[in-house]
């Protein structure tokens, strides 16, 4: 790593795969971050024109390059393919970079899970044990010296934020239930017969009935911090809006465990954190659409509990969440560049 990184006025920071919906949004929000200078931004399809030129809505003039150079970046945030991240990390990495990975590279701890899930081998397995998974209100892995973060995908950010609290407590038993609805946005910029508006409006779709790529992360997450094992039963729902994400978890709270208690847990675990909402009742997706925030609701139907969790999917799901992690790994205050209030209507 380049002499102390918190020792500069700025600190160096390249995206990769910035013409992206969540390199894009990463790009944006470091134009405008105090302490970043954003240096390089890249994107195969684009290179050699700015990014302006390319993503709808930027203001940011610098030249898209085929490849990032590690060694002019303190910092690389990457929100490459699927694959991409690992077959380049470690070239970041020896050039003295941190590594800051949006996709899914670095999210599974183990190679057999990678290749069930994303359905090839995984590019890098010495770096996918040294990976830290980046959630920082719940911290499940230290950040302060680590190289190489992951951050969760889109729907395990809103179920471990939702459900962390509750293993982490031991006041529920090991079987989740979660239904989850998101926007279309969560599926990229890419163009496909069943991303029509034609074939979405007025219509929802559950789709992975028999398994998802993210309910292996929420079920390493939420064990890594609970003395119990536990199951996570997960579907999520395709909806005719743009960004978004409604996470319904229901869990059991334990023999003689109070609601009252789990509360508890969730406002002690909370306190003093920016982004975590918590409400007595669900709040609409539209109100976490640009900012970071994680709205949470804790009721109880009988002897279950029902937690909603709200987040915008590119944002705090992808590039916001980003930001915050730079900010904590750097020692930034959390909130620095992520000021934005939720807008309504």
């Amino acid at each position: 790593m380049p002499e102390a990184v918190e020792d500069r006025v700025n600190v160096r920071v390249g995206v990769a795969g910035a013409t992206g919906y969540a390199g894009a949004g990463v790009t944006a929000l470091l134009s405008r971050h105090p302490a970043v200078d954003l240096v390089q931004v890249s994107s195969r399809s684009h290179a050699g024109r700015t990014h302006s030129q390319c993503y709808p809505g930027s203001d940011c003039d610098l030249v898209l390059q085929e490849e990032l150079d590690g060694a002019a970046c303190d910092v690389v945030i990457s929100a490459l393919p699927v694959g991409e991240s690992g077959r380049r990390a470690q070239r970041w990495l020896s050039s003295g970079a941190l590594v800051i990975d949006i996709a899914a590279d670095f999210r599974l701890r183990d190679p057999a899970s990678f290749r069930r899930w994303y359905g090839e081998e995984h590019p890098d397995q010495e770096l996918l044990a040294e990976a830290v998974l980046a959630l920082p209100e719940l911290d499940p892995e230290p950040l302060s010296s680590a190289r190489l973060m992951a951050l969760p995908g889109c729907f395990s950010t809103a179920v471990i934020l939702a459900c962390g609290p509750a293993c982490r407590s031991g006041l529920v038993e090991q079987d989740i239930v979660v239904d989850a609805k998101t926007g279309i946005s969560g599926a990229g910029r890419t163009a496909g017969p069943g991303y029509l508006f034609s074939e979405l409006d007025g219509s929802v779709l559950a789709y992975s009935a028999s398994g998802h790529r993210h309910q292996p992360e929420m079920e390493q997450a939420l064990n890594s911090l609970s003395p119990n094992p536990h199951q996570v039963t997960f579907v999520p729902h395709l909806v005719p809006m743009t960004r978004g994400i409604v996470a319904t978890c229901y869990l059991r709270l334990r023999s003689q465990a109070a609601i009252t208690a789990l509360r508890h847990e969730y406002s002690s675990c909370y306190a003093g954190t920016p982004f975590i909402r918590l409400h007595d009742g669900p709040k609409p997706s539209k109100l976490a659409i640009g900012t970071n925030l994680c709205y949470l609701s804790i009721q109880e139907q009988g002897n279950r509990v029902v937690i909603c969790a709200v987040i915008d999917n590119l944002g705090r799901g992808a590039a916001t969440q980003a930001v915050q992690v730079l900010n904590q790994r750097l020692g930034l205050g959390a909130t620095t560049g992520l000021n934005r209030d939720p807008l309504w209507p």
